[in-house]
């Protein structure tokens, strides 16, 4: 349960896309910049949310945010459902059609 309320978070797992997409460590200002412009004070909680759990981590020079490996592994733990909304959107597309 404390997983599924951590990811439930408003912006918590487009934080995780995000830095997943980029696969390098990406700065504050980019990461910000990549989520449409969430307000830094919500990005900077989501963040030290994120670091609390092992999730993300701080280079070490503390520059830039990237994915842990336990990160990484939530990540591939979500794809079955990555891959169930594609199919739902093309399914939400196809009933939008025919209407």
């Amino acid at each position: 349960m404390a997983a599924l309320d951590l990811l439930g978070r408003r912006w918590a797992l487009r934080v995780i896309w995000e830095l997943h997409r980029q696969g390098t460590p990406i700065g504050f200002r980019e990461l910000r910049r990549r989520c449409d412009d969430m307000s830094s004070s919500v990005l900077s909680t989501r963040l030290t949310e994120l670091l609390e759990a092992d999730i993300a981590a701080r280079t070490p020079d503390g520059s830039a945010w990237r994915l842990t490996p336990l990160g990484t592994d939530l990540v591939t733990a979500m794809e079955p459902l990555s891959e169930w909304s594609r199919m739902w959107a093309e399914q939400q597309g196809r009933a939008n059609q025919c209407r």
